[in-house]
């Protein structure tokens, strides 16, 4: 693939990474990827003949890579301080987007779960990932049961940025922020 062709690929999967976040799967129509992407009509097959499920999974994989990355680099002095600053960032994300971007996994995963079995693999993926990356933090940090406590942080975070997004308020990630020494 071309230079343009990568391009092209590249801002369907952006416009679709927005889409999802704010949308959901469902809100997220070709037309309206197509048009925000600013590419050509024809370029969404050419580049996912798998429709809107490979494009939605491409974009899925891109953020979830982008949020792991994000987990395995902040710089924290121990389990409760890199929870605390992991919620602290994701609510300035939260904040910033005007409550409109949460989670690029949620929406999608509710929407889908019981009814799109390639799209909610993309999305089991993507929490794995998730998991995975935090379970090596706990690791790293010395945390005495990484294993145990890896899905319930993570629970714990997709929960609170739900009920921040719900609520168009921080309280709950603050809370969260303020308890999770006695969580992890």
């Amino acid at each position: 693939m071309g230079k343009k062709g990568a391009e092209t690929r590249s801002k369907l999967i952006r416009a679709t990474r927005s889409l999802i976040e704010s949308q959901g799967y469902f809100g997220a129509g070709l037309n309206q990827i197509v048009q925000d992407s600013g590419a050509p009509r024809g370029s969404l097959y050419f580049h996912f003949p798998g429709g809107k499920d490979e494009l939605v999974s491409a974009a899925l994989t891109e953020s979830g890579a982008d949020i792991a990355q994000i987990i395995r680099t902040i710089e924290a002095s121990d389990a409760p301080d890199f929870a605390r600053k992991m919620l602290t960032l994701l609510g300035d994300q939260l904040e910033a987007s005007d409550w409109t971007i949460g989670c690029p996994v949620a929406a999608v995963a509710l929407d889908t779960a019981s009814t799109n079995t390639a799209v909610r693999q993309s999305c089991s993926a993507t929490y794995q990932l998730w998991e995975e990356a935090i379970r090596e933090r706990l690791i790293g940090f010395g945390h005495p049961e990484p294993e145990r406590v890896t899905t319930v942080a993570l629970a714990l975070i997709e929960g609170g940025l739900i009920l921040a997004r719900t609520h168009r308020d921080r309280r709950p990630l603050r809370q969260l922020a303020d308890t999770i020494d006695m969580l992890i």
